[in-house]
């Protein structure tokens, strides 16, 4: 990472935690079945919401920037995804075409694979060249480990040190569409729990925030996120937790 940072990504280091669930929540719109009417939808409940930004698929960046101009709604996108083998060439020019077009936030996923076979100079580069080619545009990075897929903590812990290095904004937990086999033989995923929630907190610095995501639809789901250090929350549930919010204020 270069010694200075653009200045709106400074400040951006230095936000504090908002009082709004609201503006915790990137309102996810990354289904591969969305239509471009439901993105647009999307889009439109997010500036409605101000949520802090919206994570859509890549070819609707430019769409989602129309939708959300002179808005406080920031636009993401995501990297290799949803299992992070794209190579990293791929994986530096998805962003650069990303932010080209008007993205300020990038979700990567890591190299599972490579994290699995304890390749840790691979990860880090290819977790280093994204976060580089944002920077140079002015945007952050979340690096998503998919923890569903990582059966031991020390992998996470390792994960967080190199995102601390590279100098990654955030490190998150899951892209969402991380399903293993279950003991009964069908498909789910945890996402954000508590334990990996509470690991990441505790292994990056003060300077990197850590997003959830994943198994968060409720405003009870999302105030416990909070408390554990959250700043960031993947959800497609935005509508139910901004009302969840809304009834236990007595609104």
């Amino acid at each position: 990472m270069s010694a200075e940072l653009p200045t709106e990504l400074e400040a951006f280091r230095r936000s504090t935690m908002p009082d709004s669930i609201a503006k915790l929540i990137d309102h996810s719109l990354l289904h591969p079945t969305l239509t471009d009417d439901e993105i647009r939808a999307g889009c439109q409940l997010a500036k409605r919401y101000e949520v802090a930004s919206v994570c859509v698929k890549p070819y609707a960046v430019p769409l989602a920037v129309e939708i959300l101009a002179g808005s406080s709604v920031a636009v993401g996108t995501v990297i290799g995804f949803p299992h992070g083998s794209h190579c990293t060439e791929t994986k530096v020019t998805e962003a650069r075409l990303a932010c080209q077009q008007g993205a300020t936030e990038l979700d990567m996923v890591v190299n599972v694979g490579k994290v699995l076979s304890g390749d840790w100079q691979y990860v880090e580069a290819d977790i280093r060249a994204v976060v580089d080619e944002a920077h140079q545009h002015g945007a952050i990075t979340k690096v998503i480990f998919e923890n569903d897929f990582l059966p031991r903590d020390d992998l996470k812990r390792q994960l967080c040190e190199i995102c601390q290095r590279a100098g990654a904004e955030f490190v998150k937990t899951s892209t969402g569409f991380g399903f293993t086999k279950q003991p009964d033989g069908s498909y789910n995923y945890q996402g954000a729990t508590e334990h990996d929630i509470r690991l990441m907190r505790a292994s990056v610095a003060a300077t990197v925030q850590v997003k959830a995501a994943g198994g968060v639809r409720t405003y009870e789901d999302a105030a416990r996120m909070r408390e554990l250090g959250v700043t960031r929350i993947g959800a497609t549930a935005t509508q139910q937790i901004v009302a969840g919010q809304r009834a236990a204020a007595g609104a």
